[in-house]
Parts: C-alpha cells; structure tokens; sequence
C-alpha cells in the first residue's frame, strides 16, 4: 500500500513537472521512418508523449501504432490524436492468437509480430527518452535487421544453450523469476543449438519486416509452457518471447552498451537512448529533468 502511494505521489509531481510536454508540436510522419507500436495506459499518457517526441526528433516514425490496455479514455485518445495525427488503435481483444498466453503485454508482441510482416516496427515503451543521435537504430531500420537493447556492455546475441547453462547456475531453491526459470529450459527445446537468445528488454526492440514470427512464437510458446507450466503465464514472460524473436531475425543486433541503457546504467554525457525502468523512474528527478531539456531544445 506504501509503495503504490509513492509511486501515485511521485507519478503526479512528475506530470506536473514535464506538463510543457502538451504545448509542444504535434510530430511529423516519415513515410521512410519505421512503424511504431507501443502498449499504452491512462496514468502513462504524458509519459508516453514526452517518449514519441524524443524519439521521433532523431527518427521520424512513418507509422504510430497503440495497443490500448483498456484503460484509456475518450479524453486520451484526443489527446493523443492532437499530437500524434493519425495515429492507429488497437484494441486489446483484437490483438490475441490462439495458443498463446493473455495479458502481461503479449498482446503488444503479437500485434508487431502482425504489422512486421510488411514493414519496420519498432516496440517503444512509454518510460523511454531519446536523448541523443541513435544512428545504430537508423542503420538497422535501412538495413532490415531487427535489434534490442542490451543490459551490459559489449554483449552479443547467443545460443540459447549458452544462456540456459547461465541461467541453471543461479537457480536456487526459491521461487526463480519467470524469465530465469524460461530460460533455464532453452537446452530442452526443439532444436536448441539453432536457436539465439539476447538477454535484452523488450521495452525497446526492433523488428525487420518478414513473416514467420507468429508462428515461432506458437511453437516456442507451446513448449516452453509444457516446461514450466502454469508459470508461463506470468508477467515476464512475454520479454522472453520477444528476446528469442529478435534473436533468431537474420542478421539481427544488440544495440551498444550503455549508449542505450537503463537509468540505472545510465552515464551522463554517453547514454543516448534511456529505459525509465522501475526501480529509479522517478529517483533524484533526474527523468522529468531530461524530458524538460528535450523539450526546451525542441
């Protein structure tokens, strides 16, 4: 109850501080630029504002795309219309497949898995900024290969055995997270000296257009949740799914480390691209002061 308190506090002092976000110019398509899709919420609209924004000042997207949870209002959707033009959403329901789990943002991975078939789209989670040139991310959308962002310095994509023999060696007689657990079955999967994994974080990743993803994500599914059971189903489990998609692209990259990063490996005057995860979103202000500075240099 505490924790969600704070966060309510700390989430309104943010909206306060960043409101300059919704006098700002509504964004410019790109025919060239890459679609992008992000899954949005009421209570992260602004967010989510000042992360197109920041974004579409280095990449100007040719599409925008949002999977609505359902929390959205009529309210949001004119706002975000006003400042995205032509903006496309989709609804949750309309964004599920059989034979694979619900919730905890699948929905979001099968709705790129649909539009990737026919062009670049890029998973833009709210919680990011943009704060600098990211002509890794360019490359890769002229180029046609998928990306992700990583979580340490110089990591590569790799065998899936390699990252299950990882994982098994910090399992524990607890309750291992969902990814960790996922991943210390890969060995037993079908085929798993074919397959590559990035340990990255589906809050940012891009996808090359070509079909088969759908269908990969099926048959992973299938067998991961014979593996783990019920536990597939948790919250977490859809970052794995998008990790083996990226991963297993052609030519598919991990964008460098920490130029793209967390805020919590974050470096001053080197991180270019930002992931406002959790557990220091609102730390130290730090957040809405970056987003008031890409707005001042709009």
């Amino acid at each position: 109850m505490f924790y969600k308190q704070k966060d309510r506090l700390r989430r309104w002092w943010f909206v306060r501080q960043t409101r300059r976000v919704l006098d700002s110019a509504p964004i410019e398509l790109d025919a060239a630029g890459p679609a992008l899709l992000s899954q949005l919420q009421h209570k992260d609209v602004q967010m989510y504002l000042a992360a197109i924004k920041s974004f579409a000042r280095h990449l100007p997207p040719s599409e925008v795309h949002i999977v609505d949870d359902g929390s959205l209002t009529n309210d949001d959707r004119a706002l975000l219309e006003k400042h995205v033009a032509g903006m496309v959403v989709h609804e949750l329901k309309a964004c599920r497949e059989r034979d694979l789990p619900v919730g905890g943002c699948w929905e979001r991975l099968i709705a790129i898995a649909r539009l990737s078939e026919t062009r670049y789209v890029i998973q833009l989670d709210a919680d990011t900024l943009t704060l600098g040139d990211i002509r890794e991310v360019a490359d890769a959308v002229r180029n046609a290969k998928s990306f992700s962002i990583g979580t340490w310095d110089d990591q590569t994509l790799e065998p899936a055995t390699v990252r299950a023999r990882a994982a098994q060696r910090h399992l524990d007689s607890g309750k291992p997270h969902v990814q960790l657990l996922a991943e210390s079955k890969f060995d037993q999967l079908q085929y798993p000296q074919e397959l590559r994994y990035v340990r990255g974080c589906a809050g940012f990743s891009g996808f090359a257009p070509g079909g088969g993803k759908l269908r990969l994500m099926q048959t992973l599914s299938a067998q991961l949740s014979s593996l783990i059971g019920d536990r597939w189903l948790e919250w977490g489990s859809e970052q794995v799914m998008s990790n083996l998609v990226v991963a297993n692209q052609p030519e598919a990259i991990v964008l460098p480390h920490p130029e793209y990063a967390d805020c919590e490996k974050m470096l001053t005057g080197k991180t270019r691209f930002v992931h406002f995860i959790g557990t220091c979103r609102f730390r130290g202000g730090v957040y809405a002061h970056l987003a008031n500075k890409m707005l001042r240099e709009g």
